[in-house]
């Protein structure tokens, strides 16, 4: 796909007038942000030259030059997607208890679980839909998704090897059991793996993910982390919660030394009350969530290695080629139902898996009805049709369209509606300030996996540095 990548610096006299442009500050000694909330377009200009910058100049002129693409390119990524992913629950249980997960115990306790011949029917019918609107190079993407995944191992091994030529798998586990013999079969595979771990010691991660009888499990994952090193494939999950904040840069650490290629540090979905329990408050999460960033960034300028912080990484994308984002989060509206949507085990699809749980999200059957008529079901289209511009405090928001206001799963059970902001709005406004002043200061590649801006194309580049 084809992306902009937007202004990184404009500095020097100006002769027109800027009357979109609205200055947003960065908390950087010499720069300051101007954004076209619209379109996205920015630049970042020294302070001493922002009246200047405000009255008009090249800045301007970029904009009008290409307001019109960049409108068009918004316009595709926020209403002309179809979905090219899901994210498949084959099982309603897990064997674990954590303290903020979003489906419910009953659900996990004993829930519905699909069989080996339901996950094979259900691929078939996913393979028949993805063909209908993606070209054929293009492989969608199925991943295996929970509570547990691997509590119904057999069933998906049989999927994979059945549909390996037909899609890109990926696995979420907590990685209790991931064995060496399931980390063969997946690594040869090449199929993505997730783990989640919360803390670098077990004192920490045990605090939130516990077995149903207390019992923590950091060994078993930490097993499993230094069996998959060297696979390029696996990342790590980290949500940031009130008891591991402190310990958030001291993960870092553990994730670098253990040699994982990619993590992410994500703040606690609300959709559920025992997840509010244990939310950390915007200021302490991003003040953890900043020096963590900055921790990564030493180690991998210390030792060459970088550990990319996924989440944060398409924040920074999202501002430098917003069509280049891999994750849909962070968008409005969101992925849900639009990029990608959720399989629960009894064919019920959701516009994500955060909806899992709220059973008013089912848009319908996949064994009953076509996926083209789900995602056009009211559930879905209440989900698909939150805009950023109805949501109260941030249709005046500068920067709404680099993180989209999310979730929509925690607006709506949390805060009483779509028309809501999520849990975190100051958290989001945090880390953009955060990328910007990377930007000003040429450190954002840093950041950023290799390769990331392949197949993209630079529209505007004012003064870059």
């Amino acid at each position: 796909m084809t992306a902009a990548i937007r202004p990184v610096l404009a500095e020097g006299p100006a002769t027109a007038p800027l009357a979109t442009l609205e200055p947003f500050d960065i908390a950087h000694p010499t720069h300051i942000a101007l954004v076209e909330s619209e379109t996205a377009f920015w630049g970042l200009v020294r302070k001493e030259q922002l009246a200047d910058a405000l009255a008009g100049g090249e800045l301007l002129e970029s904009l009008r030059a290409k307001a019109e693409i960049f409108g068009r390119e918004m316009d595709l990524l926020r209403f002309g997607l179809k979905p090219s992913a899901v994210y498949f629950n084959p099982t309603e249980r897990c064997n674990l208890n954590c303290s903020y997960c979003y489906i419910p115990e009953a659900m996990r306790s004993g829930g519905a679980q699909m069989d080996r011949a339901t996950v094979l029917a259900a691929l078939d019918r996913l393979h028949s839909y993805f063909r209908g609107h993606m070209p054929a190079e293009r492989l969608p993407q199925v991943i295996f998704h929970g509570a547990e995944p691997l509590l119904a191992r057999e069933a998906i091994f049989a999927g994979i090897e059945a549909y390996g030529d037909r899609f890109r798998f990926g696995v979420q586990t907590n990685a209790t059991l991931l064995d060496e013999a399931a980390i063969a079969f997946l690594t040869d595979r090449g199929v993505g793996i997730g783990l989640s771990l919360d803390g670098p010691i077990a004192a920490v991660a045990d605090r939130t993910r516990r077995r149903w009888n207390g019992d923590g499990v950091f060994d078993q994952v930490v097993r499993a982390i230094d069996r998959l090193k060297g696979y390029p494939g696996f990342n790590v999950i980290c949500t940031m919660t009130s008891e591991n904040l402190p310990h958030l840069t001291a993960m870092v650490d553990f994730l670098h030394e253990h040699q994982v290629p990619a993590c992410m540090l994500n703040v606690t979905r609300c959709t559920l009350a025992g997840a509010r329990n244990v939310r950390g408050s915007d200021d302490d999460v991003a003040q953890a969530y900043l020096a963590a960033l900055e921790r990564a960034h030493a180690l991998y300028r210390t030792s060459g290695r970088k550990l990319v912080v996924a989440n944060f990484a398409n924040i920074l994308i999202a501002i430098l080629a917003p069509t280049a984002r891999r994750l849909m989060c962070d968008i409005s509206p969101c992925g849900g139902g639009r990029s990608f949507f959720a399989l629960a085990p009894d064919g019920s699809l959701f516009p994500c898996s955060e909806f899992i749980g709220l059973p008013a999200f089912a848009g319908g059957n996949l064994f009953r009805q076509p996926i083209e008529e789900i995602l056009d079901s009211p559930p879905f289209r209440l989900v698909s049709g939150r805009r950023i511009e109805q949501v109260e405090g941030c249709n005046t928001c500068p920067i709404r369209h680099f993180c989209g206001s999310p979730c929509p799963a925690e607006a709506y059970e949390m805060n009483g509606g779509m028309e809501r902001k999520g849990a975190f709005c100051r958290f989001y406004e945090e880390q953009v300030r955060y990328a910007l002043r990377l930007i000003a200061d040429g450190r954002h590649e840093d950041f950023l996996w290799e390769g990331w801006d392949e197949g993209t194309e630079t529209l505007c580049s004012i003064g870059a540095a």
